[in-house]
């Protein structure tokens, strides 16, 4: 077949309809929406505006625990050694410490690395706990004693 003969297709009525036209980003705003309606921030935090507009966060009593289970442990670490490993900067002073696992490690003894857990709930809200709020165990100690 040549050129010329896909030039000539004019698409003609092949049963495609016309797409709909985006909708604005002001039309998909809901004005009642219950889950703004109590002043939460993106993190789920209550929020207090003052008079000249700043926003302080005001904490929750919080739900679940305030220890880093194993699961987010393997998690915080893995990820934080990968950043190291990309070159990353890093939090602590090393002390000859190369292997990326190794910093980490030492980054969350000492309660440095600048990450955020959101903990999911079961009725869909969460809760947002720093790495340096939450008690880790030292499993790390336990495996060599």
């Amino acid at each position: 077949m040549a050129d010329e003969d896909y030039n000539d297709y004019d698409g003609g009525d092949v049963g495609y309809e016309e797409e709909p036209p985006e909708p604005d980003i002001e039309d998909e705003v809901a004005e009642g929406d219950e889950e703004n309606d109590d002043a939460r921030d993106f993190d789920g935090l209550e929020t207090d505006t003052l008079v000249d507009g700043a926003e302080v966060r005001t904490d929750k009593p919080r739900k679940t625990t305030k220890y880093m289970t194993k699961y987010e442990r393997a998690r915080v670490l893995g990820t934080r050694a990968l950043q190291i490993s990309m070159n990353a900067p890093v939090m602590v002073n090393l002390e000859g410490e190369t292997d990326p696992l190794e910093i980490a490690m030492k980054e969350l003894r000492e309660r440095k690395i600048p990450f955020t857990i959101r903990r999911y709930l079961p009725d869909g809200s969460y809760e947002d706990w720093g790495v340096d709020e939450l008690i880790v165990e030292d499993s790390w100690r336990r495996q060599v004693g």
